[in-house]
């Protein structure tokens, strides 16, 4: 697996504990007949230590986020976490990337949920710019907006994130 490990405010051996972590990836490559590229952050903020991890493989993304008080432990759980993401949804992963993980007959079934829809809703979308969505989600209270972006005439999708910013989905064709 290939990996890119970025550290913010991290105040730690930076050497070891990339290798460690490489290491401790490197157990998950039974899963992926091609070599997927994980991305990796680590960032400390008040002692509280955050690690991130984003495997890439064809065009399917796999997320975790972990946070403690050891940066191995973050890890360690990170990693955890990870491989279970993948065994759960192991039957939905195999039939969107068309056999591009593999997995291990010996290992026990995790018993699957199935993804039930239980509210579909239809709006207009009328064209605003982003600063004019973030607008309309707050006085909604929502905390995503669907909106045609009026600058590129895309539908796109502005959210908040865990930290009270905005994140801005935009389709790339």
């Amino acid at each position: 697996m290939r990996t890119d490990i970025k550290f913010k405010n991290y105040n730690g051996d930076y050497a070891l504990l990339e290798k460690e972590l490489e290491k401790k990836l490197s157990k998950l490559d039974k899963y992926f007949p091609k070599d997927p590229k994980a991305n990796i952050m680590i960032s400390e903020i008040r002692g509280l230590v955050t690690t991130e991890i984003t495997v890439t493989v064809d065009s399917t993304f796999l997320r975790v986020e972990v946070s403690d008080r050891d940066v191995r432990n973050a890890a360690d759980k990170a990693i955890e976490k990870l491989e279970a993401q993948i065994k759960k949804n192991k039957e939905k992963l195999k039939r969107k990337l068309t056999d591009s993980i593999r997995y291990d007959e010996s290992e026990e079934d995790v018993e699957q949920e199935d993804l039930k829809i239980v509210k579909s809703k239809k709006f207009a979308i009328k064209p605003m710019s982003a600063e004019e969505a973030a607008l309309q989600m707050e006085l909604l209270g929502h905390m995503f907006f669907v909106f045609l972006n009026a600058d590129d005439e895309a539908v796109n999708v502005l959210y908040k994130r865990k930290d009270g910013q905005y994140g801005l989905i935009e389709p790339e064709f």
